[in-house]
């Protein structure tokens, strides 16, 4: 088996225009290259400028904070290594 000529290429391309038409592909080119056009933006745009992560809020309870609630558990979640 040996490589395609420039020759078996041709016939395969007319035998695509013929079978679905220049308007057609002209859309599915179109089509294509607008979706590469917004990967690229999406790409570009995803590692631009990453959040900062903002800082969660101060618990409100009903209780003065000096005064001893026993219906409030506080505990502080530590990272395993």
């Amino acid at each position: 088996m040996g490589s395609f000529s420039i020759w078996h290429w041709l016939i395969v391309l007319l035998i695509i225009v013929l079978i679905f038409g220049t308007k057609k592909l002209k859309n599915i080119g179109s089509d294509l290259g607008g979706a590469v056009k917004g990967f690229k933006d999406g790409v570009r745009d995803g590692g631009a400028t990453p959040e900062t992560p903002v800082p969660p809020t101060s618990q409100v309870t009903s209780a003065p904070p000096g005064a001893d609630n026993k219906t409030t558990i506080d505990v502080e979640a530590k990272n395993r290594s």
